[in-house]
């Protein structure tokens, strides 16, 4: 049961039905049925590894995390952490997925068996997150992961939470969502008549089938033409049935909406209201669009303006942005806060144990309370999801065309326009419709 009390369906939560088998199968892969112990073995220095996602179809959830592990790595070096009294020096070792989910598996093996880490860290959706997990399951190492709705990361088979042991999640649901799309819609006057964009993967399935359900109670109908292939080049079939509604929803990979979006736009579909999980959480994935950008809609899991700040570094979600902004020379992105959290979990969980040993590490997690720059995290204290899942805030916000802006400024601007759900954080406006 979802925190709302509403049921999930069994269809979209097979995340994927064997991922286990699939992991075991990999070369490098442990032993999924009985599994081994990873570890560095070197007591004075706690091996992190990470599964970031840096090239391939979903490159924009791991565009910051080279620059926050870098930084990380620098930090460190100048505050190592203390384990029950005695200072350890940190290893980052970091492997790329590739948008790849067997890849993510393979890789995550490859930390444990071949590098010998102490924990595993990793995000940027369920197709990445859950067979890390698996490997680390099978292996009896931590895990850490984000950046993926719980219920897809949770559900892997049938319609009941997964029994993770070594695993541990922090990010917001289906029900949050859900509740965040439906007051921004209320913002604007439509027929309540919702197109749904959904693709065939793990994130489509489970939005696909549950979104009906969650939304029902405010009067919009969502009507979904079926699951289409990531990649597809021609939506024409999607845009047919998409006619007279006025909201259009859905959780595509960023180039897929690129290509809707500008066949939206030469066949003349044109919604009030557009709010696009996945896709638009992104300047990079906003400004391909050029203007036709201006006024979409989505989630927000996090905004510089958030009165959060980080446990290890002390800067607040907007020194921390802005200090991307300068280094790196471009605008900061959502999934920067959460790759820093990452850490800051690690490091709380590992001084919370006084050891690197696994068992400690995620008997520390299963009630590891800490302020992070994304907010709040804590594990064992909802019971409306599984223990190791944290939820974390998430708000709505609107993309802006900035008409006025210099050369090398940015063109777009994410405005916080829905708070309901995390009133701690302001909004800069409210909802306007698209022209």
């Amino acid at each position: 049961m979802v925190g709302n009390g509403r049921s999930l369906n069994a269809r979209a939560l097979v995340v994927c039905a064997s991922t286990a088998a699939l992991a075991g199968a990999l070369t490098g892969c442990g032993d999924v049925g009985g599994g081994t112990v990873g570890g560095g073995g070197d007591d004075d220095v706690l091996k992190i590894g990470f599964v970031s996602t840096e090239t391939g179809s979903s490159a924009p959830f791991g565009e910051a995390n080279t620059y926050v592990i870098e930084s990380m790595e620098k930090w460190f070096a100048d505050n190592p952490v203390t384990v029950d009294g005695a200072e350890q020096t940190v290893e980052i070792i970091v492997k790329d997925s590739q948008s790849d989910s067997a890849r993510a598996g393979e890789v995550a093996a490859e930390l444990i068996n071949s590098d010998g880490v102490d924990l595993v860290l990793t995000s940027s959706t369920p197709d990445i997150t859950n067979p890390v997990s698996e490997q680390c399951e099978a292996n009896s190492v931590p895990c850490i992961s984000t950046v993926a709705p719980w219920q897809p990361f949770a559900i892997r088979e049938g319609d009941e939470p997964a029994d993770l042991k070594y695993s541990y999640h922090a990010f917001w649901g289906l029900e949050d969502v859900s509740a965040v799309y439906a007051d921004i819609w209320s913002q604007v006057d439509t027929n309540q008549k919702a197109a749904g964009l959904f693709p065939n993967d793990p994130d489509g399935q489970a939005w696909s089938a549950n979104f009906p359900a969650l939304t029902k109670d405010t009067g919009v109908t969502i009507d979904d033409p079926g699951l289409y292939p990531n990649g597809t080049q021609d939506f024409s079939a999607q845009l047919s049935a998409f006619e007279g509604h006025d909201i259009l929803v859905g959780v595509p990979i960023p180039p897929d909406f690129t290509t809707f979006w500008q066949q939206a736009g030469q066949q003349g579909y044109r919604p009030k209201v557009a709010t696009i999980g996945k896709a638009l959480l992104f300047p990079s994935s906003v400004e391909a669009l050029g203007n036709a950008g201006d006024g979409l809609t989505s989630e927000v899991w996090w905004h510089p303006t958030a009165p959060f700040t980080s446990s290890l570094t002390g800067q607040t979600a907007q020194e921390l942005a802005d200090q991307y902004e300068t280094d790196t020379g471009k605008q900061w992105t959502q999934p920067l806060g959460f790759a820093e959290a990452l850490f800051e979990i690690t490091v709380a969980a590992v001084q919370e144990a006084g050891s690197t040993e696994p068992e400690a590490i995620t008997e520390a997690l299963s009630t590891l309370e800490v302020s992070t720059v994304v907010g709040d995290i804590a594990w064992g204290v909802d019971d409306s999801v599984p223990p190791y899942v944290a939820k974390t805030p998430l708000v709505g916000g609107q993309w802006r065309l900035d008409d006025g802006a210099d050369e090398g400024q940015n063109p777009y601007e994410l405005v916080v326009v829905s708070n309901t759900l995390a009133p701690e954080i302001p909004t800069g406006g409210e909802v306007e419709p698209l022209r």
